[in-house]
């Protein structure tokens, strides 16, 4: 299946190449997309990083707390410290994380997809 695209001058395809690269930069890597998506998928629950850890097969809590991080940084997820003892620390999707849902959903599509290609289902 090929998509026509409209052709675009240099200068835009510069920009759309950089702007493609930041992305690329941010969301880039093993874990930051599954964090986005297992937030995703508890809205109503009070996600804390021992919880995180736990339900994120494979990952490490230092890999985790690097990768809360960034993304609190770029405004994606939102760190709230509850007033309990111990300190607990909840996290949540920001509005603007939740742009992040539909692109996530549609790479995991075309992860799907893929695997049936490769598999030559």
């Amino acid at each position: 299946m090929h998509i026509k695209r409209p052709e675009k001058t240099r200068p835009e395809c510069i920009q759309n190449l950089l702007a493609l690269r930041d992305s690329l930069e941010l969301l880039g890597g093993k874990w930051k997309l599954l964090i986005v998506l297992h937030i995703s998928c508890r809205p109503k629950e009070l996600l804390h990083f021992k919880k995180l850890e736990k339900e994120i097969t494979g990952i490490s809590a230092k890999m985790l707390s690097k990768e809360l991080k960034i993304l609190e940084e770029n405004k994606i997820v939102t760190r709230t410290v509850q007033n309990t003892r111990p300190v607990t620390v909840t996290y949540t999707l920001t509005t603007y994380g939740q742009t992040l849902i539909p692109i996530a959903d549609a790479l995991q599509q075309w992860g799907l997809h893929h695997r049936k290609i490769i598999k030559g289902k």
